[in-house]
């Protein structure tokens, strides 16, 4: 029963769950149209796939250069460990609550309408950004596979790219979930020869040489630029594992939200300790941080970390190979980009914060007018044309990773309002169909720590201007004034734009303060019928309960 119902059993005629009887609660209205056509091996591998990506593969090695190999991998610790209760939290409300919205709605039904409008925007805002970013990206990636004195316009690429991407979004989410869960195994079976890789490295048994723990001692290590250094490397760090969230956002369109979002949400300390921590340890413990490859100024696949070790193994072939996997994640990034931003986009319409004409769906669940909005917005990667793929990658770079930072703080804030609302409202923590663990004091944990990152990176941007007495020529002056402003907007932006959007719309529309009492906690529930709790039973010996909870 246990995969023979997810893989093959469709809902009823709402396509989102069952709720068409009188005595439970009725659809929402962001709900309408949407298809329930995601399996659990599309969830878990969604959530994986929001996890591997460029930020991985090419920026690692520039967070280990900055801030030395004890900075480097006490940023991705501190970030993955803060990361661990936000979707702790995502996971409790949104197998309650399976909105396309996700954690973006969350503030319209237990604190204030206007604080879901800004933070939906906010949050479209960030994935209409990322797409430009992930195709500029791609520019650079297949500049690798050029001649020198190439005429290859690279902007056909991501204009390629972008087209590819339509078609895929038209034949509906089924589409989407396929080609993340394949792109997704590729992703992991590279991590995980990687890392045999790289202990086989380390330890002299391949490559001929026994590096150790030899590139943690010398000049700048283990921390590398102090406490600066260390602060200067959170934004790309929270760049890297940005999309990790995305488990809340496809619960909207689950065929089993209460059985596929709790598995999503639990696997991700054992990614996070796999993919990253054991990553860059093995990374920062080959490659010396002064080394200047390791930066990775270019954005290519031959400078990345990954083809660096493999390169030390022995693999002449390795800057193909990781030229080809970075290519294909960044093609899986797009492609859930586009699913995002779309969703994003049908919660501001449904919700009336857009245009109404916004939110309308086909017979296949395709958001239609909000997919032309997002194709339109991704062109902005054809500013490649005219300025350079790595320029507008870096300050892209810069913005979407301080988003990601905003909506992590605002999720553990309003599960925080959430839980005190389900109290009030005489509810029992058993009610819930998941309950994250460690709360409170994860979410306090979390929330104090991701406070102290936004206020240092906001700190940062604003220390030590370029000054031109301070630097030989113009070329480097202009690089580090360049980067200056690049730090400045990544780390205001989100706030200034936030509480423009927030008290622009309270002021027109003078939405009022929910009371804890009054708060909707059960328009759009996820309904199980008796074969939905059947499937959540995990049959078996005791081992394969266990690899159910972690895979």
């Amino acid at each position: 029963m246990d995969e023979k119902y997810d893989e093959g059993v469709a809902h009823d005629k709402y396509d989102v769950g069952h709720m068409q009887d009188a005595d439970v609660p009725h659809l929402a209205k962001e709900q309408e149209g949407l298809k329930r056509d995601l399996r659990l091996r599309h969830m878990v591998m969604i959530a994986v796939s929001g996890t591997i990506g460029t930020g991985l593969f090419l920026t690692s090695g520039k967070s280990i250069f900055q801030a030395g190999p004890a900075g480097a991998l006490l940023a991705y610790v501190l970030v993955g460990l803060w990361l661990v209760f936000v979707c702790q939290a995502i996971g409790e409300v949104a197998t309650l609550l399976p909105l396309p919205g996700a954690f973006n709605a969350w503030g319209g039904r237990v604190f204030d309408e206007a604080f879901s409008f800004q933070m939906t925007w906010m949050y479209f805002i960030n994935w209409a950004l990322t797409i430009p970013s992930e195709l500029s990206a791609s520019a650079i990636i297949v500049k690798f596979w050029l001649p020198a004195d190439s005429n290859f316009p690279v902007w056909v690429v991501p204009l390629l790219i972008i087209i590819v991407m339509v078609f895929i979004n038209l034949v509906g989410v089924k589409a989407y979930g396929e080609l993340e869960y394949w792109f997704s195994i590729l992703k992991v079976l590279t991590i995980i020869i990687f890392i045999i890789c790289g202990i086989l490295v380390d330890a002299g048994a391949v490559g001929g040489h026994k590096y150790g723990m030899d590139a943690w001692h010398g000049a700048g290590t283990p921390f590398k630029g102090g406490f600066l250094g260390f602060i200067g490397t959170l934004v790309n760090v929270g760049y890297a594992y940005g999309g990790t969230e995305m488990t809340g956002v496809t619960a909207a369109e689950s065929r089993n939200p209460h059985k596929h979002v709790p598995k999503a949400v639990n696997t991700v300390l054992v990614r996070i300790a796999f993919f990253y921590i054991v990553s860059v340890f093995l990374i920062a413990s080959i490659i010396r941080n002064d080394d200047p490859q390791i930066a990775n100024a270019n954005g290519t696949a031959s400078g990345a970390p990954f083809t660096l070790v493999f390169v030390k193994a022995g693999m002449s072939g390795a800057a193909n190979y990781m030229n080809a996997v970075v290519f294909t994640s960044v093609f899986s990034a797009i492609n859930s980009d586009f699913y995002v931003a779309t969703r994003m986009l049908l919660s501001l319409a449904r919700n009336g914060w857009a245009h109404s004409i916004i939110g309308y769906t086909n017979s296949r669940g395709v958001p239609l007018v909000a997919l032309a909005i997002v194709t339109l917005c991704s062109c902005l990667s054809l500013l490649t044309i005219f300025i350079g793929s790595s320029v507008v990658f870096n300050w892209f770079v810069s913005v979407i990773g301080s988003i990601i930072f905003q909506s992590w703080i605002f999720i553990l804030m309003l599960h925080f309002r959430f839980r005190y609302c389900w109290k009030k409202q005489g509810r029992s923590i058993s009610e819930l169909p998941y309950v994250s663990w460690g709360y409170p004091y994860g979410n306090i944990f979390a929330l104090i720590l991701g406070t102290l990152i936004i206020i240092a990176t906001c700190y940062l941007s604003v220390i030590d201007p370029p000054h031109r007495a301070d630097f030989d020529n113009d070329t480097d002056f202009n690089s580090a004034r360049d980067t200056y402003a690049q730090n400045l907007l990544g780390a205001w932006f989100p706030w200034v734009c936030s509480l423009f959007l927030y008290v622009g719309y309270k002021i027109v529309r003078k939405t009022p303060f929910i009371r804890a009492e009054d708060a909707d906690l059960d328009t759009g529930r996820f309904i199980p019928t008796e074969a939905d709790k059947q499937d959540l039973i995990v049959h078996g010996p005791w081992w394969k309960r266990v690899i159910s909870f972690l895979i």
